[in-house]
């Protein structure tokens, strides 16, 4: 039964959807009262920032002769804001659909999803990390209203940051609990980063950062089935999402968890103290990952250079090729300002406020 005509059948399920309404209104509300800019960026574009875990849509674009020239849905705004950034408009955020291709038959995942970005000039990741506790804090006692007037509750209640999902509770006052991935590693994995990785003292011209070699030989002895292709991305990844990711957010309270190896943060700044990591975030609450956070990468030869190695990964990857944003490069050469920027999934704060158990249930009509 498609999602109409379930609400055509029951009524009650409109309140969800309702919902999800109050929580881009709480949104807007909140950024335009800290004198964000909201901005439009384009959903159709002739590049992209090639990212080889991702799958782009293509479609062609006819031009009044009928001339074919491939184009992209984009997978965020990111590129298009960042020059925005560049011609100066400050602090600013974007609500808007975002695609990404392949992400069906998943609880968590819809291929057109609906994406909020923002972005703070002179920042760096650990001041988003406080509009986020702020941001939740915020949505949170708009929800509580927005139920207790369509309940019609008169009573007083004493305001509080609880809230309740999939029968856990978690508290969204701050602090939230803040880890690092080498501490979640060691934590959770049984891992040292040494071991994966080699340390900057012991690089040379002979050997990498990240040698795939170390990486598969302790995914191999703790059971992982790697293969010869497998990236040191691809591998760390599997013991992230197996080992790592049940753990976050899950203590009552939500989780930060910071600086990442450089490969899995290929647009964030690397970290002065180890250039072995990034400085990026994500955020978790009870499970769910909600919102993936950089202090913006500036240097555009190293942009460049990140390019050319991702697009070569798409090509061994076998993914569909994609035209590299050469007009991105153009603007970080020119010049971006010191910034930091989250995207954050708004179907997944809707699950979040409105404890549904699939994206699916957080959507006017998700893909089947």
């Amino acid at each position: 039964m498609n999602t109409w005509q379930m609400l055509k059948k029951d009524p009650k399920l409109w309140q969800k959807l309702f919902i999800r309404e109050k929580i881009v209104e709480s949104i807007r509300e909140f950024f335009k009262k800290r004198n964000f800019h909201e901005v439009e960026t384009p959903l159709v574009v002739p590049e992209v920032i090639p990212e080889s875990y991702l799958e782009y849509f293509e479609t062609y674009l006819l031009d009044r002769n009928r001339n074919k020239r491939k184009v992209f849905l984009t997978t965020s705004p990111e590129a298009s804001i960042k020059k925005l950034l560049v011609a100066g408009i400050g602090n600013c955020f974007e609500i808007t659909k975002s695609f990404r291709n392949t992400e069906t038959q998943s609880y968590l995942h819809n291929p057109e999803f609906t994406i909020l970005e923002w972005y703070r000039v002179g920042a760096t990741y650990k001041d988003i990390m406080e509009d986020c506790e702020r941001l939740m804090k915020y949505i949170l006692a708009k929800v509580k209203t927005f139920n207790n007037q369509r309940s019609k509750d008169t009573k007083t209640q004493k305001a509080n940051t609880n809230i309740s999902y999939q029968g856990k509770k978690i508290d969204l006052s701050s602090p939230w609990e803040r880890i690092s991935v080498i501490e979640a590693l060691d934590k959770y994995a049984y891992i040292s980063f040494d071991e994966i990785t080699n340390p900057l003292k012991f690089l040379n011209s002979s050997n990498t950062l990240f040698p795939g070699s170390k990486i598969a030989r302790v995914a191999r002895s703790k059971g992982y089935k790697i293969e010869a292709k497998n990236t040191w991305e691809e591998i760390f990844n599997q013991i992230f999402l197996n080992e790592i990711q049940p753990h976050l957010g899950t203590g009552g309270r939500p989780t930060i968890v910071y600086d990442y190896p450089a490969p899995m943060a290929a647009l964030a700044k690397l970290k002065k103290t180890d250039n072995r990591l990034a400085e990026r975030f994500e955020f978790y609450i009870s499970g769910l990952e909600l919102g993936n956070c950089f202090t913006e990468l500036t240097d555009y030869r190293q942009q460049k250079r990140i390019f050319d190695k991702e697009m070569n990964l798409r090509y061994k990857l076998g993914k569909i090729k994609v035209k590299p944003d050469n007009d991105f490069l153009v603007a970080l050469k020119t010049g971006l300002p010191d910034c930091a920027g989250i995207a954050v999934g708004i179907d997944r704060l809707v699950m979040l406020f409105t404890d549904s158990e699939s994206i699916s249930d957080a959507l006017l009509f998700p893909m089947n």
